[in-house]
């Protein structure tokens, strides 16, 4: 339960969105992604490779995010679905759903949503809302 063999997040950063970027459009990634500006638009990886978001604190996305790893510091609007690890850091404000398979949060975090383990979407498909 508490094991320090946990999957991080690469440290590696391909691509960056500058603090004074505003993009309108859907992003398509691989590698390593820092966004400190704003996208309105989803954000997915590609390649069939793990990619890396990482959201700092002046950073703010409006759309969807599909990711392997994703390190949010600042505001998301709309759901976050990392298949293998997340991590909410202390200014991290997220409105809508997490779907996630670990999960780090941080004091100070707030999620405006459902935390979805993805371990459990076989049961989830069978119970009702």
């Amino acid at each position: 339960m508490f094991s320090r063999n946990r999957q991080k997040p690469q440290s590696r950063i391909d691509t960056l969105i500058g603090a004074e970027t505003t993009v309108d459009g859907d992003i398509n990634f691989s590698g390593g992604l820092r966004v400190d500006g704003q996208i309105r638009g989803n954000v997915n990886e590609v390649g069939g490779k793990s990619g890396t978001l990482v959201l700092s604190e002046h950073g703010q996305i409006e759309g969807a995010i599909t990711v392997s790893h994703a390190v949010i510091n600042g505001a998301v609007v709309g759901p976050v679905n990392a298949s293998t690890y997340v991590e909410l850091q202390a200014k991290s404000r997220v409105t809508g759903d997490v779907r996630y398979k670990s999960l780090e949060m941080h004091m100070g975090s707030v999620v405006e949503g459902k935390l979805i383990y993805l371990g459990q979407a076989e049961a989830e498909t069978v119970l009702p809302d």
